[in-house]
């Protein structure tokens, strides 16, 4: 049960504040509360920073009886986050800690929350992340030995209210600020408004790429840009089975790599092993993933090359150049070396038209995947179990394919043609 602590009024202020540092301008004072947020046990309103005086978020906090104060914000640039917050904390500036949280006993999700002030964790929730906390009656979370329970009763107007906060604040100015509680949209709606296209914009349209499991817990490695825009949730389809919704655990744009979870009643008991050598130029490879889905066959499709180099365009370290086929819907895949181990993921084609017009040729069997080493890399950071193995004796193709098909998935999801265009 919420309660309010007593002595706690301006420290809950001073909470609020100090959270301008950690999602805005890291080191600048702010200013604020400016208007009001007042639902339920949640009190917090809009804040500037005071260097720039500009808008920069709307925050909400509510104590409990344990002692910790939850802190939900939501962005100038449509970031959400959830923080953790007491007093009695000690932490270093800038450590880190994963916090698993599971709501209503069903659906789970792991944050990854970094300490900007020592008395308080704050993490980036991913919209479907937002959506559930939003309908949640009870959340569980827990990080390393500390389980805390926390009555989530009012977070869908919290959340309401929030949004309200930040479309009022950002068409009419910081000294317009009022009840943000009042015109809220309703809460069932607000995740939706969320997912919506910009206003003018076109609807949502499928989109699909390929994903590859991980481990038994079900983690999956795609690429960034094929969940990059989604709206609505995230599906993932083993060949000849029923789709299940995917969370996302992770996501590296700068490296085109993300992470997604199953549903934590589903286990695989086949799972990719990621090969524990540097693969040659020369050595074979074979592609497996969904291109042109729901054009060409709806089951995966197959193709093999050889690595044709160690390194992709202008010299990036980070990728192999592949002559294996790939096409749109290949991306995100695993690519194998001749004994079935995971030596890169699909990562895209050399740009045809772009190279033509530069050259005048037109480039053929030039394809890209990142490399095992930057995959280790991110999972090692996301703090995933995954197995490497080393090179077997070789298989043929069809064998290849056999193993790899009760762990590469068909991802899939809308996403608004401005997401594609990005792409």
């Amino acid at each position: 049960m919420r309660v309010r602590l007593p002595g706690v009024g301006m420290w809950l202020r001073s909470l609020v504040v100090a959270f301008v540092l950690q999602v805005s301008v890291v080191g600048a004072n702010a200013a604020g509360p400016f208007g009001t947020v007042n639902v339920g046990n949640w009190i917090g309103g809009a804040f500037s920073n005071d260097e720039t005086g500009a808008f920069s978020h709307c925050a909400a906090t509510a104590p409990y009886a344990s002692g910790v104060i939850l802190v939900v914000g939501y962005n100038s640039v449509g970031t959400w986050t959830l923080a953790f917050a007491s007093p009695s904390y000690r932490f270093n500036k800038g450590e880190s800690a994963a916090i698993d949280v599971t709501f209503d006993g069903r659906e789970q999700a792991r944050l990854y929350a970094t300490a900007y002030q020592s008395n308080m964790l704050t993490a980036v929730m991913p919209l479907n992340v937002v959506r559930t906390f939003q309908k949640a009656s009870l959340m569980v979370a827990t990080a390393g030995r500390a389980v805390l329970n926390f009555d989530l009763t009012s977070t869908g107007p919290v959340i309401a209210a929030l949004t309200n906060c930040v479309s009022k604040v950002k068409a009419d100015g910081l000294d317009k600020a009022g009840d943000f509680t009042k015109g809220a949209a309703k809460p069932a709606a607000t995740a939706e408004k969320q997912a919506a296209p910009p206003s003018g914009g076109k609807p949502a349209r499928a989109r699909s790429g390929t994903g590859f499991v991980v481990s038994t817990g079900g983690h999956i490695v795609t690429n960034h840009h094929v969940i990059d825009g989604c709206v609505g949730d995230i599906k993932g389809n083993l060949t000849g089975e029923a789709a299940m919704v995917l969370r996302i655990v992770s996501s590296d744009a700068n490296n085109d790599l993300a992470l997604l979870q199953a549903p934590s009643t589903t286990t695989f008991k086949d799972f990719a092993r990621i090969r524990d050598r540097s693969i040659r130029s020369g050595d074979s490879v074979v592609a497996i993933g969904f291109p042109y889905h729901g054009i060409l066959t709806s089951d995966f499709s197959v193709t093999t090359g050889i690595v044709s180099s160690l390194s992709g365009m202008r010299n990036d370290s980070r990728f192999l150049q592949i002559s294996a086929p790939v096409q749109p819907g290949n991306s995100g895949g695993p690519l194998f070396d001749g004994t079935g181990q995971v030596v890169g993921v699909v990562t895209g084609k050399i740009p045809a038209l772009r190279i033509a017009v530069a050259t005048g040729n037109i480039p053929e069997n030039i394809n890209f995947a990142i490399k095992t080493g930057m995959l280790r890399d991110f999972l090692d950071n996301s703090i995933v179990p995954y197995q490497t193995a080393e090179p077997k004796s070789e298989l043929k193709t069809t064998d290849i394919a056999v193993n790899a098909r009760p762990y590469t998935m068909l991802i899939s999801c809308n996403a608004t043609e401005q997401a594609d265009a990005k792409r």
